[in-house]
């Protein structure tokens, strides 16, 4: 995306649903979408633009429920707000798998800055510039480990996946967002996340992007 906007509803604290009375377990879902409709958008999610509501949509598949993305043209997130103690639960964890990657897409450049697959972590910082971020992606040809940042510095990005060697299939990803979030931001205090926000888009590279996402959780070290 040319210029990253992260979703700003998620600073409506008002809005947040703690994660709180479940002591004892080592994970904690964060999304529920066993009670959206198949192929609607699922209700607890927001995007700062509409026409972002047709990029994602609710499947079943093998008896489960994903989230589906898919974009044409098109960068707009999907964010779902989600207040937990990072302390407590430092670990986020998901599914996700590519389908289809933005055609020349290259996370270095901002000329084609698209992703066939992005998590981020947000964190509030302000009602003006948005929250800060730690951002998970799948990057066709980036390597891993590549240090990244956008959006002025408050967004860094992790290049957790590279290449498509496993398109089409179901990868498991557990990260230390406790320990990124601080690290990439030279901070000492944990903050409280106020969330989290997908990204599959392909409007630097006017081209197409899909994948899934499933199974969101926060869990115990």
């Amino acid at each position: 995306m040319r210029r990253e906007v992260v979703i700003g509803l998620v600073l409506a604290a008002s809005m947040f649903r703690a994660a709180s009375g479940v002591r004892g377990e080592d994970c904690v879902a964060l999304a529920d979408l066993a009670n959206d409709p198949v192929g609607a958008f699922p209700a607890e999610w927001r995007v700062r633009k509409d026409e972002g509501k047709a990029v994602y949509s609710v499947r079943e598949e093998d008896g489960r429920r994903v989230l589906h993305a898919a974009s044409k043209g098109l960068g707009v997130q999907a964010a779902l707000q989600h207040e937990w103690d990072l302390d407590a639960y430092p670990i986020l964890a998901w599914s996700w798998r590519p389908v289809v990657f933005p055609r020349g897409a290259d996370e270095r450049r901002s000329s084609n800055n698209d992703s066939v697959l992005a998590v981020y972590l947000l964190v509030p910082y302000s009602r003006i510039r948005g929250p800060k971020a730690v951002k998970y992606i799948w990057s066709e040809r980036v390597p891993t480990g590549t240090p990244l940042s956008s959006n002025h510095g408050l967004t860094h990005v992790v290049v957790l996946r590279t290449g498509t060697d496993k398109k089409g299939q179901w990868v498991d990803e557990r990260v230390d967002a406790r320990t990124d979030y601080k690290r990439l931001f030279g901070e000492s205090e944990t903050p409280k996340p106020a969330g989290i926000a997908l990204l599959t888009d392909s409007d630097d590279t006017q081209s197409s992007a899909e994948g899934d996402y499933a199974n969101f959780r926060v869990c115990r070290q």
